[in-house]
């Protein structure tokens, strides 16, 4: 396609030589404009609604890699293995020399990356590809890029351009440049990797390259992309943060913005939800898991919201406000948004309705499907007969998104979601933290670096202990050394001391199953409260003190907060004794995941926070070295 060459020729776009070459040696290739011509393509052209995506293994014949269907609400694509439903922890490798933490390619495998690569692009060469531009980003703040893909894997390709824009040749400015690439071939993952999601990232001083070998979109598509954009930030100076971010509205029109951040599963996506009420207008708080006892509150009347960002925000110098608040912008063109709290209906009925009334095509993963039919966010696929797939997603456009905010916003509040196991005198865990706690700055910046995946995670596999993703919880999307990040992010809270901190705990308190109830309550109070800080008596240093301040006392709209969900060694099935434990625990783990930190390249102010922490600091110590606002 030779106006392809031209067209970006024309508009000063250099397109590398080894793309040019294997572009002008494959079999045929196809470049996409938009989400509807790659739906099209997705289930093999016009006039068709199913398609397998298969391929011939060496050795083992055909191999089917996931089902397509056309059905009214977009594409519905199901892997037929269930190790593909979600995304693999240590899938990541980087094949350059430099600067990285993260595992090399030819430390796993025993040989360098180029004759892989060689290889990769041999078998590119003998398919029929999909080619298109997309911008990682928002505005000109980000990365620009082309994917590579073998055309019958339409439907990873339409995951990409939704969650990344893809950028017709028409729109291509003189300022787009070819920053990243991915390339996509998934026979590897049989053939060289034993059936592994393997993604390798290749830096170059020039460009990020992304050799996905597998086509489950998260840990390339998503956070393969992420990846570049932090290595960029890295290069520059600035984050790409793991969050969402969305602005309250209280009945008394005051205004707050929460930017909630958190590995994965640590509520992100549920941080833009709204709170269900029971069919007697009460609200759930929790069900005790010894006694069965609920408890539930009244609350007349909620707060509204805007989302603004679902799960990446730039933190771009260029945006900041300088009003001594953090400002973000969104990151992402599309939210690739996980629904396992969705059972049935009613459970998220204003998700229900974008995604069921979707005014673009969605693409919809690990949901039930047949040619032609409606996909149902609440109606997962199973793993095993009886045994729900715990991963299902749906890639929503945010324009579509009632409310969306374009712009970018100052942060009043940013919280840390935690998942935490139940937890009790006779079973002690780190379920010991209370609906919200209050951080100081170098608490926050702790948490931050330590960033537990935590209990039962249904994003990625594994998912039981808790684990550290580590710096920002972005960690394992990143490319470079871990210090360089920590300090990124000491510096960031540094400069930005008008934010406040909060620490939030899902799915339990103590012996209470919660869900992600800690986190939209905490949204309701503090919305309400505006800017005015909480009363001196309202609060004090926590039993453990990593977990910063806690509540005494908590009251919505006249309804009490009983103070077993704000203290949990209230609970008489948790007591001192089993809180005491639990504490130990955390503060264990802190100790354990902070070492790896203390090198010579962290700041002074880092260094002192950290040692701290293994000295048994109180909160207050930990407020003396960066007060809080």
């Amino acid at each position: 396609m030779n106006n392809f060459f031209e067209e970006l020729e024309k508009r000063n776009v250099v397109l590398p030589e080894d793309v040019k070459t294997l572009l002008n040696h494959c079999v045929k290739f196809t470049v996409f404009e938009t989400v509807e011509q790659l739906a099209l393509a997705a289930v093999g052209g016009k006039g068709k609604n199913s398609f397998e995506v298969k391929y011939d293994i060496p050795g083992k014949g055909l191999v089917t890699e996931a089902i397509v269907h056309k059905v009214t609400n977009g594409i519905s694509a199901n892997y037929t293995e269930a190790y593909m439903r979600r995304r693999d922890p240590d899938t990541m490798l980087i094949a350059d020399n430099l600067p990285s933490d993260k595992e090399r390619f030819n430390k796993r495998f025993g040989y360098e990356f180029q004759s892989l690569k060689d290889e990769t692009f041999n078998w590119l060469k003998q398919q029929e590809l999909a080619v298109f531009l997309y911008f990682a980003g928002n505005g000109e703040l980000g990365v620009g890029g082309i994917a590579i893909a073998p055309a019958n894997a339409g439907f990873f390709a339409m995951g990409l351009a939704m969650l990344q824009k893809i950028i017709p040749l028409a729109e291509i400015s003189k300022k787009f440049a070819i920053d990243s690439i991915i390339y996509v071939a998934p026979t590897f993952r049989h053939t060289h990797f034993n059936g592994k999601q393997i993604v390798v990232h290749n830096r170059t001083e020039n460009r990020h390259e992304i050799y996905s070998y597998n086509l489950y979109p998260g840990p390339s598509a998503k956070k393969g992309l992420y990846g570049a954009l932090l290595t960029k930030g890295e290069k520059e100076g600035w984050i790409t943060a793991h969050c969402s971010t969305v602005q309250a509205i209280s009945p008394y029109d005051n205004i707050t913005t929460f930017m909630h951040e958190g590995a994965s599963g640590g509520g992100k996506s549920e941080m833009l939800q709204h709170i269900l009420r029971e069919p007697n207008g009460q609200i759930l708080i929790g069900e005790n898991t010894e006694t069965a006892e609920k408890r539930l509150i009244s609350l007349p009347i909620f707060s509204t919201f805007s989302p603004v960002t679902d799960d990446m925000a730039l933190c771009h110098p260029s945006i900041q406000k300088h009003n001594g608040k953090l400002s973000v912008i969104d990151a992402e063109n599309s939210w690739f948004i996980r629904v396992d709290s969705v059972n049935e209906y009613g459970d998220d009925p204003s998700l229900e309705k974008i995604t069921i009334m979707a005014k673009e095509p969605l693409l919809f993963l690990n949901i039930k499907s047949n040619p032609d039919c409606t996909a149902l966010i609440w109606d997962h696929i199973e793993d095993a007969p009886g045994k729900r797939c715990p991963n299902p997603r749906v890639i929503v456009p945010r324009q579509i998104v009632p409310n969306v905010i374009e712009h970018a916003v100052s942060v009043d509040v940013r919280s840390f979601g935690v998942r935490t196991p139940p937890s009790s005198q006779k079973d002690p865990n780190y379920g010991i933290i209370g609906m919200f706690h209050i951080l100081p700055p170098a608490l926050a910046w702790l948490w931050r670096l330590v960033a537990p995946r935590g209990h039962a995670n249904p994003s990625i596999i594994g998912g039981g202990n808790m684990e550290s993703e580590g710096v920002g919880s972005y960690w394992p999307f990143a490319t470079g050394k871990m210090v360089t990040h920590a300090n990124l992010l000491l510096e960031q809270i540094l400069s930005t001391p008008a934010t406040r901190y909060t620490l939030v705990p899902n799915q339990y308190i103590g012996v209470w199953k919660v869900g992600f109830k800690p986190q939209l309550m905490m949204r309701e109070y503090l919305t309400r409260r505006g800017n005015a800080k909480l009363r001196s008596d309202q609060y004090r240093a926590a039993r453990c003190p990593l977990l910063g301040y806690e509540l005494n006392y908590l009251t919505i709209e006249g309804a009490k907060i009983p103070s077993r969900f704000l203290q949990v060694f209230k609970q008489p099935e948790v007591g001192i004794e089993g809180y005491d434990a639990g504490a130990e625990i955390l503060t264990d783990f802190f100790k354990n995941e902070l070492t790896k930190y203390l090198t010579p390249e962290l700041s002074e102010t880092g260094r002192k926070i950290i040692e701290a922490c293994f000295a048994g600091a109180s909160v207050e110590e930990y407020n003396e070295i960066i007060p809080m606002n």
